[in-house]
């Protein structure tokens, strides 16, 4: 019987991979010069932003940005230590996509892939430079330093999607990646950060990537479809023929590039306490911008939920890099049986 063994959930943001303090504040000079920052349903500049908000200096200090960048670092150690423990055949890995891979001419709510295999590509020095200030130091975090073709599980991809098309999911197949933002074919980086920081970058674990359109208008989906969606992947897991061992992994967010701990901290409590009903009635003005990655979250909680993974522990971190209080909250979830 194949089992869902095990999950975790991750953020991946920049502030992750690039060292603070100095990267966090190359950010925090982009944030200053923003006319675009999501909060609660509302859209700001920065100046706006800092005028109704409490004022966050205390949080942007070198030893509170040291302390918090190293707090992450031991985080993602364990996480990467659990999932390592778990001895897993497959990682079905939820996550978004930055328009690095699907563009405009076609975006799903909902996407599986069943190919083979999928690139895993580095960036070229010309991509690098062409980079938003801060963002070029953090991307090498999230691609090997050569190319690697990493394996995909055809059968268990196919699998998923004809299971939740019995459910009523109209999901998207998707067996070849397209040439992408980079013209490479490769995975995004949600993916990738995956298998550079938690499983080794020469792990050769297989992986099903299920995507969700979290960012993009006009089509993201709901947090009861995102929610209902993990439920009938739960299930289709469960169904495959055979005994794989099974890791789930939700990756992205959670609130960003305005930091709300009301909300971070309230949802995690959801997830505690698999209280279905609020998971699936996040506002989605509550989702946007970076935050609208909780859609990831949300998804694998309810695959964990239909197979009886509880939450066993939970660390935070709201990494500020403004006065105004902008910046990645950084969440770091295991899900286990009880």
């Amino acid at each position: 019987m194949t089992e869902i063994v095990a999950g975790i959930g991750t953020s991946h943001g920049p502030q992750l991979k690039a060292a603070p303090p100095a990267a966090w504040e190359t950010r925090g000079v982009a944030d200053r010069k923003s006319k675009n920052l999501k909060f609660r349903g509302g859209t700001y500049s920065y100046e706006e932003l800092r005028e109704i908000r409490e004022d966050f200096s205390h949080e942007i200090t070198h030893e509170v940005m040291q302390r918090r960048w190293d707090s992450c670092q031991g985080s993602m150690d364990k996480l990467s230590a659990f999932i390592k423990e778990q001895d897993v055949d497959v990682l079905v890995i939820v996550s978004s996509d930055h328009k690095e891979t699907y563009g405009d001419e076609l975006l799903s709510p909902f996407a599986i892939y069943w190919g083979d295999s999928v690139q895993h590509v580095p960036y070229t020095q010309e991509q690098l430079d062409a980079m938003a200030p801060g963002l070029a130091e953090a991307a090498t975090g999230d691609v090997p330093d050569h190319p690697i073709e990493r394996p995909t599980h055809r059968a268990l991809g196919r699998h998923l999607i004809q299971s939740v098309q019995q459910e009523d999911f109209d999901v998207s197949a998707s067996e070849v990646l397209p040439a992408g933002r980079y013209g490479n074919h490769t995975i995004p980086h949600g993916f990738g950060f995956i298998y550079q920081r938690f499983m080794g970058e020469d792990s050769m674990v297989p992986m099903v990537p299920v995507f969700i359109n979290t960012f993009w208008e006009p089509n993201p989906p709901t947090a009861k479809r995102c929610y209902d969606f993990g439920r009938a992947l739960g299930r289709a897991i469960q169904s495959f023929p055979g005994d794989l061992r099974v890791g789930v992994v939700a990756s992205g967010g959670l609130s960003h590039f305005v930091i709300d701990e009301k909300l971070d901290n309230e949802f995690c409590e959801a997830m505690r306490n698999h209280d279905a009903e609020y998971l699936s009635s996040v506002p989605a003005s509550e989702m946007m911008s970076g935050a609208s990655e909780l859609r990831n979250w949300i998804a694998v909680a309810g695959i964990t939920d239909e197979v009886g993974l509880s939450v066993t522990k939970v660390d935070y971190e709201p990494a500020y890099r403004t006065e105004a209080g902008t910046g990645n909250a950084m969440g770091f979830v295991v899900w286990e049986r009880g």
